[in-house]
């Protein structure tokens, strides 16, 4: 490149504030064509607001907009809405979705650009009577999605899909644009969290696809808490903390331990948790799933056995798709279920996540907007609301409990305990869900689950957009709390060695079964040969 050449993107003093805190404070860094920019910070540091300012949304708009300027060419820009963004060539998967629920995989995929076919009446008529090319949008779509390598049907209804594969479809909407002669007009593509909800196995193929757009010239942002990433596929890494540029550089010679610690100004312990020997000898199964089948589009579970035992903490990984989230989905009642559930000697009757309640188990979900808050309320109503249902907890009686009235007081802190414990960031209890950053809400959720004291959590993708400092505070807090209070906690996660930190075994679901399991000491590479299939001479047929 031309050394007088004018950056692609140039982003000066930057400032916003939201709800009286400033959130970013004078932000200055530039991109050049073909760049691969790491952006890294802790859970509320100000990144996706930075990248919601560059792409012209209308939250920073209605919130009294940002000051400093924004140049793209080395022009100055100033997009009033996210369509002045893309027209101007910039692309953004955002860390929440951004799809049409009633839409299928490919019509999302192609959305505002549907190539178009010529009928009889368009002749006579004008374009107003074209109509879809049905086959040549399910070729485009087919091709994107081939290139991440994931069973993504192009067909299947957004709302009937997993986290995971919602994911793919947005990234895949991007890909999509490369060959369909529209890709010269895309010159930066944000990426907000695009693996967070992926295996290491589907990330890689992420990651390689963006090699490929950026070797033609696209500029990257990508946010991401998966560190190793950020330094594998990025040429130039920027930290921030508290709304503020702490370090910028070359990734090339830069280690995990160096980021974590620009990133919490403090060294970071990233291996605190150690392993453990859990006595299966004398522990009873406190949790029997016999032939457990569930109905979850985009997962398959077609015949689960497991048993768990009481007080462990037992991991389920596996590709996506192949049945590890259907499991929690299916047996806790939120999706269509076969087979048997027996917890503590009794049968669970499927299809009811009320009866899962009563028994004294909970669910966190991996969909923690879609299921797991209530985004318009506070946070003390979603760490207390579940109990108060359920166990009629943080109400007061009144007249032999004839009336029953709400305990604010114990509400307030519960809720602030449960803020200091899990260094969630936020003005007051009273803010709402939908104000937190990704990571601080799905700290919400454990909350709310804690506040439950459930006998058995099933804990679905606990870390999910959350920094490399609080992964290592909400692992420690799931292990403390199995500890303490004696909980069995079964988590399912995309990422092994968040498995391998915290779990006394780990099962590898595959094809909807559970292929093996083994000691969470074991060698990754075992766990990989499951993964793909591929059972081990280690495994001993389920227990230990």
């Amino acid at each position: 490149m031309n050394e007088k050449e004018a950056p692609l993107l140039e982003m000066r003093h930057i400032s916003k504030d939201f709800f009286g805190n400033q959130v970013l404070s004078d932000v200055n860094f530039t991109l050049k064509r073909g760049e691969i920019l790491g952006l890294v910070g802790e859970n509320g540091a100000g990144k996706s607001t930075l990248m919601k300012i560059l792409f012209g949304m209308d939250e920073i708009h209605q919130t009294g907009g940002y000051g400093g300027d924004i140049l793209l060419n080395g022009e100055k820009v100033a997009f009033a809405t996210s369509i002045e963004a893309l027209a101007a060539g910039i692309g953004m998967v955002h860390q929440e979705f951004s799809l049409l629920p009633d839409f299928s995989a490919t019509e999302n995929i192609l959305l505002n650009r549907e190539p178009l076919k010529y009928t009889v009446f368009s002749e006579l008529f004008g374009e107003r009577l074209n109509i879809l090319d049905r086959e040549k949008m399910t070729e485009i779509s087919e091709k994107a999605i081939k290139r991440l390598a994931v069973p993504l049907d192009p067909e299947m209804l957004v709302s009937q899909m997993p986290v995971g594969h919602k994911q793919f479809t947005e990234i895949a909407r991007e890909l999509s644009k490369e060959g369909t002669g529209l890709v010269e007009g895309i010159k930066l593509l944000v990426l907000d969290e695009p693996t967070a909800v992926l295996s290491e196995q589907e990330a890689d193929s992420l990651l390689k696809a963006m090699r490929l757009l950026a070797e033609t010239g696209i500029a990257i942002i990508f946010i991401s808490h998966r560190l190793q990433e950020i330094i594998d596929v990025c040429d130039t890494i920027m930290v921030m903390r508290d709304g503020k540029i702490m370090k910028t550089g070359p990734s090339k010679g830069v280690a995990i331990p160096d980021i974590a610690k620009w990133m919490v100004g403090r060294e970071v312990n990233t291996s605190a948790i150690v392993h453990r020997v859990f006595d299966y000898e004398n522990k009873d199964i406190i949790l029997a799933l016999r032939n457990l089948w569930v109905d979850m589009p985009g997962e398959v579970v077609r015949n689960v056995n497991l048993d768990v035992y009481k007080g462990e903490i037992i991991g389920i990984g596996g590709m996506a798709g192949q049945g590890k989230l259907g499991i929690p989905n299916g047996a806790m009642g939120l999706f269509p279920a076969g087979g048997h559930v027996t917890f503590e000697g009794k049968d669970i009757p499927l299809n009811s996540p009320r009866n899962f309640l009563d028994a004294g188990m909970a669910f966190v979900s991996e969909d923690r907007r879609g299921v797991g808050l209530l985004l318009d309320e506070t946070l003390e109503w979603n760490v207390s609301f579940t109990a108060m249902q359920i166990q009629e907890k943080y109400l007061k009686q009144y007249l032999g409990g004839f009336f029953k009235w709400r305990d604010q007081k114990a509400i307030e802190e519960e809720t602030n305990g449960y803020v200091k414990q899990l260094e969630i960031r936020c003005t007051s209890t009273k803010q709402k869900a939908k104000e937190l950053s990704g990571g601080n809400q799905q700290k919400i959720c454990l909350a709310k689950a804690f506040a439950v004291a459930p006998k058995l959590l099933f804990v679905s993708e606990p870390t999910r957009g959350i920094d490399i400092g609080a992964k290592s505070l909400v692992l420690k807090a799931l292990r403390k709390y199995n500890e303490e209070q004696g909980t069995t906690i079964v988590m399912i996660s995309s990422e092994l060695e968040e498995l391998r930190a915290i779990c006394d075994r780990i099962a590898i679901v595959s094809d909807g079964k559970v292929l093996g399991i083994l000691p969470a000491t074991t060698d990754s590479a075992e766990f990989g040969l499951l993964m793909v299939g591929q059972k081990s001479e280690m495994i001993d047929g389920g227990s230990v």
